[in-house]
């Protein structure tokens, strides 16, 4: 079913056709023009760009809709430049929040003002800081490049950024009790546990997905994170879903992490019965996150603990690092971070401890013979 103004229609014969403004008669009549494909992305591409090409009826500036810019630089300027998963995640949050706002006011017209409010508007319905800067920058990029094309004058997003709310990112763990108690259980469990190599390595849902048999290095003791999977939405057919295996989405997400001994026993231990490439398997085959997570939460049913999802595991990873004096650094590239920075300000609260005991210590050496 065609969307309300998109002006793309699913033919008889099975085609999509698109409806485009090509040029004027010299009565002023608008002449359009059409595009036919088997897909639906494919139409909704090569409209994008020739609504661009031919913008409004031949006008020497774009005059369309600033959902229409939109569309086109989704499909068209940066669909080929990005991850799959980038450009999901991007065509969600334009579909999701800036295009409800905004789209319909022609891109010229739009104004600092506008993009104010609009951020006002995501600060009212609760979004985190983090969503509202991300959404931010996807609407700033697309205009930034609406102006380096020519078809805007100004980047109605400069000089503005999203207000901080100086507020800490709460990261809960799992106390040593409650990981004895999860650990039991899934010790138990016929194939390799997710859980147990999360809350061994700190690895993310995705990458433990991805994670094969040979991208472990027994005999040096490595284990090479070097792709992740996930269900994102079909490019293709938003309708759907389907499973992207790929590239972790930063360099600094593609490392190494040290086999620890009694790990690599429990590892070594569970290929002998395995019956699939992937460590972490269902039948064969990789189990993707919600299979991994729905595993979890019956774990965690029979422990009695309040649900969590799994990212929590990661963060209980990294808080016994810091308990046991593991150096932020360190941590830092055992988790895959970008920058130290960033675990500081995770586990800000963690830390704080270290920090409180690092001052007992110099408190004794200065004042001890006082």
């Amino acid at each position: 079913m065609a969307k309300r103004g998109e002006n793309i229609y699913k033919r008889k014969d099975g085609r999509w056709e698109g409806r485009y403004k090509k040029a004027r008669n010299k009565n002023g009549r608008i002449i359009y023009g059409y595009i036919y494909g088997r897909k639906y992305s494919e139409v909704r591409q090569k409209l994008s760009e020739k609504r661009v090409h031919f913008p409004a009826a031949n006008l020497k500036v774009f005059d369309g809709t600033t959902a229409e810019w939109l569309d086109y630089w989704l499909y068209t300027a940066i669909k080929e430049q990005v991850k799959q998963s980038t450009w999901t995640s991007y065509e969600s949050k334009l579909r999701n929040h800036i295009v409800p706002f905004l789209g319909n006011k022609k891109l010229h017209l739009v104004e600092q003002k506008d993009v104010q409010a609009f951020l006002e508007q995501l600060s009212t319905k609760k979004y985190s800081e983090n969503t509202i800067q991300n959404v931010f920058t996807i609407l700033s990029s697309s205009f930034n490049y609406a102006v380096q094309t020519g078809q805007l004058a100004v980047n109605p997003c400069r000089k503005l950024t999203v207000s901080s709310r100086n507020k800490v990112r709460e990261v809960h763990a799992l106390s040593i009790e409650q990981q004895k108690k999860l650990e039991q259980l899934a010790f138990q469990e016929t194939g390799c546990s997710a859980v147990i190599i999360g809350l061994a390595t700190g690895m993310r849902v995705g990458e433990i997905c991805g994670l094969r048999w040979s991208d472990i290095d027994f005999d040096y003791g490595i284990i090479h994170v070097t792709r992740t999977l996930q269900r994102i939405p079909d490019p293709d057919n938003l309708r759907q879903t389907k499973v992207l295996i790929d590239t972790p989405k930063t360099k600094s997400s593609i490392r190494k992490i040290p086999l620890a001994k009694r790990l690599k026993k429990y590892l070594l231990e569970k290929r002998k019965s395995s019956d699939s490439e992937y460590v972490v398997s269902i039948n064969g085959h990789f189990a993707e996150p919600r299979v991994i997570n729905y595993r979890l939460q019956r774990l965690i049913e029979r422990t009695g603990l309040e649900s969590f999802h799994f990212h929590m595991l990661r963060h209980t990873f990294a808080t016994r690092c810091i308990e046991n004096n593991v150096d932020i650094s360190s941590l830092s590239k055992l988790l895959g971070h970008t920058s130290v920075k960033l675990t500081l300000d995770t586990y800000a609260d963690s830390l704080w401890e270290k920090r409180k005991e690092a001052m007992q210590i110099i408190d004794r050496l200065q004042f001890k013979n006082s």
